[in-house]
């Protein structure tokens, strides 16, 4: 019986927050995407970011009730959203200009692409942090293939140097989950 009663309570208290996230949606949704458009100057896209904000509220479980200021919650969500978008957006541009260098029998197949391109963004995610010269010294080990004394000639380093931003990198990765 006990057990009943608090799951009752636990169903209660999700069924407020979803109420109040529905009142929540309905006062600000509509001023979200005017502001959101304005950034982006395309309806879809700003749609999608949207509902994507509500979508990481709702993820987060934050109660709109303790949101002091819910339009700079919004706004600030939404250009982390628009800055993920873009940097996506760049890294799918520079990887199409690459794959358009290879020869066709070489290309990867649509599907390849795209587990291609999910890969890419979950690494440059993961490195997000680091300095863009240890970025450049993993990315030219990984997906060029150079030895540590190419990468420190290209990059201006000794190779000693080359091997410390190698190790920053697979820290980053290891801590993160994501493997070489």
């Amino acid at each position: 019986m006990r057990t009943i009663h608090i799951s009752y309570r636990v169903a209660s208290a999700v069924s407020a927050i979803t109420r109040k996230l529905g009142f929540f949606f309905s006062d600000h949704h509509r001023w979200l995407l005017r502001h959101v458009q304005r950034q982006l100057r395309n309806h879809a896209d700003a749609e999608d970011t949207a509902a994507e904000t509500f979508c990481q509220l709702l993820a987060a479980r934050v109660d709109p009730a303790t949101l002091e200021q819910p339009r700079a919650f919004l706004s600030t969500v939404a250009r982390r959203l628009i800055h993920d978008r873009h940097r996506r957006q760049r890294l799918e541009r520079a990887y199409l200009e690459r794959l358009a260098l290879l020869p066709e029998a070489l290309a990867p197949s649509p599907e390849e692409r795209l587990m291609l391109l999910e890969a890419l963004d979950l690494v440059d995610r993961t490195l997000a942090g680091l300095p863009l010269a240890v970025k450049k010294a993993f990315l030219y080990s990984q997906l060029d293939g150079f030895g540590y004394a190419e990468i420190g000639r290209r990059l201006g380093v000794s190779e000693r140097t080359v091997g410390r931003y190698m190790n920053q990198a697979l820290r980053q990765c290891y801590l993160s989950g994501v493997g070489p």
